[in-house]
């Protein structure tokens, strides 16, 4: 096993300008190897070179984020830290263990949820949970049941019935449930309706004050600010930033535009909210700022006649593609219950 010594650490964080100062890392002694090194790591498909001169570097116990628009590399550089593809020059150390040298031992010790996965549509999600935990050797049931709770899913349902919002649900207990020592998350709320993202951000404080790692990537800016220590800000393969998440969400207003400042991801990336209440307790935690969109809406909707019910339905559709929803009949009865709006039929043919 190959591992990373502490003097080439130490050299590559004091030449590296994508490195921190080591003042910068309170909890790090000058012997202490980190969870993650990534050196000088490239990674080319072809011409293409989707990854160029990545370096960076993750503590024990730090929840650290990576942050970039769709496409920059985010992905590609934590395949190749799994060793799931080979870098095409540079080192990932995990464990201060190379990526190539014993993934096997590496695998062990962490969780991991792709950015697109798919399971057995014939099991249920209760016998996907425990077909992976057997795999592992066997998880503490009861942490594997609060975490069912706590994501709010029905484990008698078959995989292939979930939407794609409950699939990402079983997604999450599967990296989470063996208690890994460190989680690697690729965009891990994608299709997440807002109440269940609010309920993951409490489940990776909770690994972090355990003392667990975790190496989140997301394109969404204040996501990593409610989860993260530090930020990595790639853009077109190369780093741009390596910095404390405060420091950066101080400076976005005059940062170039790397990724969405956006509370949810709109459009195809919407949950599905399996009933109207999740629909409806969202609307009410929302921050002030939707509270008062959605007060606007139910002014202008509480103004309009039956004969105008398309209009109606057009105004509350726009605010469900707003926060995220794709199951816009179910938002419209939430909205309308919560607003005290007279009940209607809502019109699929209202654009979002």
């Amino acid at each position: 096993m190959a591992g990373l010594p502490p003097s080439e650490d130490r050299l590559l964080m004091t030449e590296n300008p994508n490195y921190l100062a080591v003042n910068d890392h309170p909890r790090r002694s000058m012997t202490d190897t980190p969870v993650i090194a990534v050196q000088d790591l490239k990674r080319r498909y072809g011409d293409f070179e989707a990854v160029r001169g990545v370096s960076f570097s993750i503590d024990t116990g730090e929840v650290f984020g990576f942050l970039g628009p769709n496409g920059a590399g985010k992905t590609t550089t934590i395949r190749t830290v799994l060793n799931l593809i080979r870098p095409t020059s540079g080192k990932p150390f995990v464990f201060g263990i190379e990526a190539s040298a014993d993934p096997v031992a590496i695998h062990k010790r962490i969780g991991y949820i792709p950015g697109e996965f798919t399971l057995y549509d014939r099991l249920t999600g209760g016998q996907t949970l425990d077909y992976f935990a057997n795999l592992r050797g066997g998880v503490d049931k009861a942490y594997q049941k609060e975490l069912i709770e706590r994501f709010d899913i029905d484990p008698s349902r078959r995989y292939k019935e979930y939407s794609k919002g409950n699939k990402q649900k079983i997604g999450l207990v599967i990296a989470l449930q063996h208690r890994p020592d460190l989680l690697l998350l690729d965009e891990p709320t994608s299709g997440l309706d807002p109440l269940i993202q609010q309920e993951f951000y409490g489940v990776i404080r909770d690994a972090k004050a355990e003392g667990r790692t975790v190496f989140l990537s997301s394109h969404i800016l204040s996501e990593v600010e409610k989860t993260c220590d530090r930020v990595a800000i790639i853009r077109e393969g190369v780093l741009a930033r390596v910095d404390r998440t405060r420091r950066v969400a101080n400076a976005k207003g005059t940062a170039p535009p790397t990724a969405t400042t956006e509370a949810t991801p709109l459009g195809t990336r919407g949950a599905i909210t399996p009933s109207p209440a999740p629909a409806a307790r969202s609307i009410a935690s929302s921050p002030p700022t939707r509270i008062s969109r959605c007060d606007r809406v139910a002014t202008r909707t509480k103004r309009a006649r039956m004969r105008r019910a398309r209009t109606t339905d057009q105004a509350i559709a726009e605010l469900a593609h707003e926060l995220g929803f794709t199951d816009q009949a179910h938002f419209t009865r939430a909205f309308r219950r919560r607003f005290g709006l007279p009940p209607g039929r809502f019109r699929k043919s209202a654009p979002v």
